[in-house]
């Protein structure tokens, strides 16, 4: 028997969070390569306010889907808490309604730092936590999730953590953004290659259901290579480039032997997880060396 807090955990997709954690994390090492101490409580406001945010996001995703049958018991990939029974659609509401409430408190002691622009970050990501799947144009149902991703998880997250701690937006933080919204983006990717029957069956439009398997792959090979080319583009640090490549490389031959015309191993989707922690890993490291 599942307990509860296993069946929240469940929900919660810690598969996911690197997702939220690794662009405050990224930001933070950006602000001290520019050269700014971080504050260290302003970090842990900022990361915890964007994991509530996933989690959310999450949490109605899974109860959105289960409603609109793009999640069923018959599903390929992990069991879903809504469409499995394990909670009911208000249990689930009531939770995602917690954790933005969370996030929201999170959200005031940051606004007392650095003011206005944190209600501009702050309120379409809490909207959007919903607006996802939910909403007059549920963007995951209309093939924009990788976009959604790469704006609020890559650029806004990242560039919103660089100026929580400097107060500025650098060129560099829009770089550094890209990236890590494309690597981010590639969970998504995998994730909508892995359920496309299903996804199908409810009229989920996601970009594998419009474009097909193939182009897809090549989306997600573009995405997992990019970053690396970013790094040569704009980066002085040829340390970092050369690492990031060894991973990129590594990464795509896996992904190019799970990636298959008949579906996806649901093992790619942690791997591509790893990527994402591993590359900001590089920039930790390489930050380190210098």
């Amino acid at each position: 028997m599942v307990t509860l807090w296993k069946t929240w955990l469940l929900a919660a997709r810690p598969k996911t969070l690197p997702a939220a954690i690794v662009p405050v994390w990224s930001g933070c090492l950006m602000s001290i390569s520019l050269g700014f101490e971080v504050s260290y409580h302003l970090a842990i406001l900022t990361l915890l306010g964007a994991i509530f945010i996933q989690i959310a996001t999450n949490f109605f995703n899974d109860v959105i889907d289960a409603a609109k049958g793009a999640d069923t018991i018959d599903r390929i990939g992990p069991t879903r808490a809504t469409s499995s029974g394990l909670l009911n659609p208000k249990a689930m509401y009531i939770g995602a309604g917690f954790m933005l409430f969370l996030a929201l408190v999170c959200g005031v002691f940051l606004l007392n730092a650095r003011g206005w622009p944190v209600i501009a970050i702050g309120i379409p990501s809490l909207y959007l936590s919903y607006g996802y799947t939910g909403g007059p144009v549920p963007l995951a149902y209309r093939g924009l999730g990788e976009v959604f991703v790469i704006l609020f998880f890559g650029f806004i997250a990242v560039m919103g953590t660089i100026f929580i701690q400097t107060g500025l937006w650098p060129w560099q933080g829009f770089v550094l953004g890209l990236q890590i919204g494309c690597l981010s983006a590639v969970l998504v990717a995998v994730n909508n290659y892995r359920d496309q029957e299903e996804d199908e069956i409810a009229d989920k439009r996601t970009v594998v259901v419009r474009w097909g398997r193939k182009p897809v792959t090549f989306l997600i090979f573009f995405m997992t290579a990019l970053p690396s080319s970013l790094i040569l583009l704009f980066e002085d640090s040829q340390h970092w480039f050369i690492t990031s490549s060894v991973l990129a490389i590594f990464f795509l031959q896996i992904e190019s032997k799970l990636l298959k015309p008949d579906g996806v191993s649901s093992r790619l989707l942690g791997l591509s997880a790893l990527h994402l922690i591993l590359f900001v890993c590089a920039q930790q490291l390489f930050l380190a060396l210098t």
